[in-house]
């Protein structure tokens, strides 16, 4: 761990918990869950399918509640937060890049990027969306709809809409699961490009072992547990 983590962590949970499901159905799925993020760090993690990636994912950007534990991002202690400061604090603070795009189909690309400002009370939403999708090279694209956008160029608007406010915190879930390998390289280096311009810390859930290892710090998890924490070489 490093002095950046260890004097003012982004994202630090504790004991985390959490099952999901109900009665018989119900399944422990992360297991006393200790991890401090640093500020401006990019993370990696990796492990198999199942191990509980995705729901840790979503703990830490205030999308799911633990059972037991507590989670503070960018100095906020998630567990005070009532659903709507939940809410209001994540759209400040978390940027959020899911693998299937997650777009408003009946809202241009411009529109789709303005949202998320717009909530937050930014006055020049749509100059700051169209700024933002210039940088990811949708200057061009700016007024059409997603049905009418390749999957890369959706990817790209769900980029430009998760870095628009400037967040401390930047997740991203498999974003290159659904796109071809050239274009998943393309996604990958805006999301980086953005993580270094900004000192956004980066959580980055991926299978892809050269992915991780542009991060630095993987987390592997097992069966809910952190298996093991490593420095790519």
């Amino acid at each position: 761990m490093n002095d950046l983590t260890r004097a003012s962590p982004a994202i630090a949970l504790a004991g985390v918990n959490l099952s999901l499901g109900q009665g018989a159905a119900r399944v422990h799925i992360l297991k006393d869950i200790r991890l401090d993020i640093g500020r401006g760090e990019a993370i990696g993690l990796v492990g198999p399918s199942g191990s509980g990636k995705s729901t840790l994912l979503m703990v830490m950007a205030g999308l799911e509640r633990p059972d037991t534990g507590s989670i503070a991002v960018a100095g906020e202690d998630l567990g005070k937060l009532n659903e709507d400061a939940l809410a209001r604090f994540r759209g400040r603070n978390v940027g959020i890049v899911f693998q299937s795009f997650h777009l408003i189909p009946t809202m241009t690309a411009l529109e789709n990027v303005a949202v998320p400002l717009e909530m937050a009370g930014v006055a020049d939403s749509h100059e700051r969306a169209r700024a933002e999708l210039a940088s990811v090279g949708l200057a061009e694209r700016l007024h059409h709809y997603p049905a009418e956008l390749s999957g890369g160029e959706q990817q790209r608007v769900a980029v430009a809409r998760a870095l628009a406010p400037n967040p401390a915190i930047l997740v991203a879930d498999e974003p290159t699961g659904n796109l071809d390998e050239a274009t998943g390289k393309q996604i990958i280096d805006l999301l980086f490009a953005g993580h270094a311009e900004r000192n956004t810390t980066l959580v980055l859930v991926t299978h892809d072992t050269a992915l991780a290892a542009r991060c630095q710090r993987v987390v592997r998890l097992r069966s809910g547990r952190i298996d093991g924490v490593s420095v790519p070489a």
